[in-house]
């Protein structure tokens, strides 16, 4: 009887490991299906069976790294919160910056241009009158 509960709380300490494994990985993976919430956080199906595919692929004894390569061979880059840096994945690192230096740019051009510009090419405000104090 002691024998038996003790392979039980055994097995329980087991998965209990195996749990905290899984969500630490499911929380670095994202959600196929809402795109902004990671597998942990989601309650779609799609991200209970890919929970439950990482159960099991922890009780076979897969690496977080063998993990992780199965997860993006089955569904791309796109999965991962923090993807590699590589050529295909260069404009998802680099693109906020680019369109952020390109606004800021178009921006100083602009405003350059604007104060190139004679006081006759804008509009008075409305409510200026030219006779008043």
């Amino acid at each position: 009887m002691c024998f038996a509960l003790s392979v039980v709380a055994k097995d329980a300490d087991n998965d209990a490991a195996i749990e905290a494994r899984m969500l630490r990985i499911a929380a670095q993976l994202r959600c196929l299906v809402c795109q902004n919430q990671s597998l942990a956080d989601s309650n779609a199906g799609l991200a209970e069976d890919l929970r439950e595919q990482l159960r099991v692929m922890l009780r076979h004894g897969d690496s977080d790294e063998q993990i992780e390569r199965y997860m993006t061979q089955r569904y791309g880059d796109f999965v991962l919160y923090r993807p590699p840096l590589k050529a295909t994945t260069l404009l998802l690192w680099f693109g906020p910056a680019l369109l952020l230096a390109l606004g800021l740019g178009t921006l100083v051009l602009v405003l350059r241009r604007r104060a190139r510009m004679s006081d006759e090419r804008f509009e008075p405000d409305a409510g200026d009158d030219e006779g008043s104090p």
